[in-house]
């Protein structure tokens, strides 16, 4: 089958049906999209791919101040599980971040991620030829919605596990001190975990001095609001901040499987040496 193009009466290449279905294979494109761009470029497969990158480029500056709190958060965990990534490929709508290619791609960049150490680094990695950065645009472009990657984060240690929260709206990381047996079943828990309860930081120490001084001056006019007298305030504030760190540091929260042990203590079960070193949390919106 061939679509025998005429454009402002002077005629242009022959383009098949074949050549439209390469390059929608090539680009991810709609067929009518792909038709129009191989008819702008007379055939031309780099020029073709070139005009759908440019109409992703308008498409772009035209929704640039569209929220983008959509999409897919995908997390990967290289082959000996020293190295994981999570990132959050985003998008405008509910229906194209639910969409199989969507998430492939998402799953094909998050794979290409664990190459990287930065989101700059991962935006000037290659994907199908061209740019990750270059690869967004020509997807504003096919999808007609604002897409990016707000989120990237890694994780190296021992061993790393990961989670994908139902319907790529949480992934996760955590990295262990110790590759041992038991290892992917722990990490994954605490993976879950990490998603589940959104720990602010690992234990105490990673809870900056800022936050500390809000939460024990919240404390004190808490107790000052229910009449307790000025001396007491320290002391008792101090016990509220302990209460804190447990319920929003990962090793001091009680571990969701068993309510008797803390992330911690459950850790320490695959050997009395054994810690969580990291953990990372990407979410939509």
């Amino acid at each position: 089958m061939e679509y025998s193009l005429t454009i402002n009466n002077q005629n242009m290449a022959n383009i098949t049906a074949a050549d439209v279905n390469k390059l929608r294979q090539i680009t991810g494109a709609g067929m009518m999209d792909c038709k129009q761009a191989l008819t702008e470029s007379n055939g031309d497969f780099e020029k073709a791919i070139e005009f759908l990158r440019k109409k992703g480029q308008k498409v772009a500056a035209n929704r640039a101040d569209r929220a983008s709190s959509e999409g897919a958060a995908i997390s990967k965990v290289n082959a000996d599980h020293t190295a994981g990534v999570s990132i959050v490929l985003a998008c405008e709508t509910d229906f194209v971040g639910k969409n199989e290619n969507f998430v492939n791609l998402a799953k094909k960049i998050a794979e290409i991620a664990l190459n990287c150490e930065t989101k700059e680094e991962l935006f000037n990695a290659k994907i199908d030829g061209i740019t990750v950065a270059d690869k967004l645009i020509e997807q504003t472009g096919v999808i007609g919605e604002k897409i990016e990657i707000p989120s990237f984060q890694k994780v190296k240690a021992p061993y790393v596990s990961s989670y994908i929260h139902a319907g790529n709206k949480i992934a996760t990381l955590v990295g262990l001190s110790a590759n041992v047996k038991g290892a992917d079943e722990v990490g994954k828990d605490v993976a879950m975990q990490v998603a589940a309860m959104n720990p602010l930081a690992l234990n105490e120490s990673g809870v900056d001095a800022a936050t500390i001084a809000k939460e024990i001056e919240i404390a004190k006019e808490q107790l000052r609001n229910e009449g307790k007298a000025e001396a007491m305030l320290d002391k008792i504030a101090e016990g509220k901040l302990s209460r804190f760190f447990k319920e929003n540091t990962l090793v001091n929260q009680e571990f969701i499987k068993d309510n008797k042990m803390n992330v911690g203590q459950y850790v320490k079960t695959l050997g009395k040496d054994v810690e969580v070193t990291d953990f990372k949390r990407v979410a939509l919106g």
